[in-house]
């Protein structure tokens, strides 16, 4: 029975310690609960993905397909897109990226209404 309480409150002293040096190291943030208490909390650190960022370049990427799809044309941009399927490995890459899809026709029509 001792040790079984010994190992646990030598695990509860080891995340106490463990709280305090990221506590000490400035990855915190304070919290209030519901009940209007601030409670300091460690900030859960580590590798997160940029979804925004990736989210508001594919955005900008497909905006930018459309106003070139807008202003030159369809017939022009497909000759285009073409010439690029037909070249190295790196223009076929960019021949498949820049095709029109359907994101790309929707956002040329809306540009087209306001550029024309």
């Amino acid at each position: 029975m001792a040790d079984a309480n010994m190992q646990s409150f030598e695990q509860r002293v080891g995340r106490i310690n463990k709280r305090r040096t990221k506590m000490a190291r400035g990855v915190v943030e304070n919290v209030v609960n519901k009940d209007g208490l601030i409670e300091t909390k460690v900030r859960r650190h580590g590798p997160r993905f940029p979804w925004r960022g990736l989210f508001l370049s594919c955005l900008v990427f497909f905006a930018l397909k459309g106003l070139l799809l807008a202003h030159l044309g369809q017939g022009t941009y497909d000759s285009r897109v073409e010439k690029l399927k037909a070249g190295t490995v790196f223009e076929q890459v960019g021949g498949w990226a820049m095709h029109a899809d359907p994101i790309t026709q929707y956002a040329a029509d809306t540009i087209r209404t306001y550029i024309r």
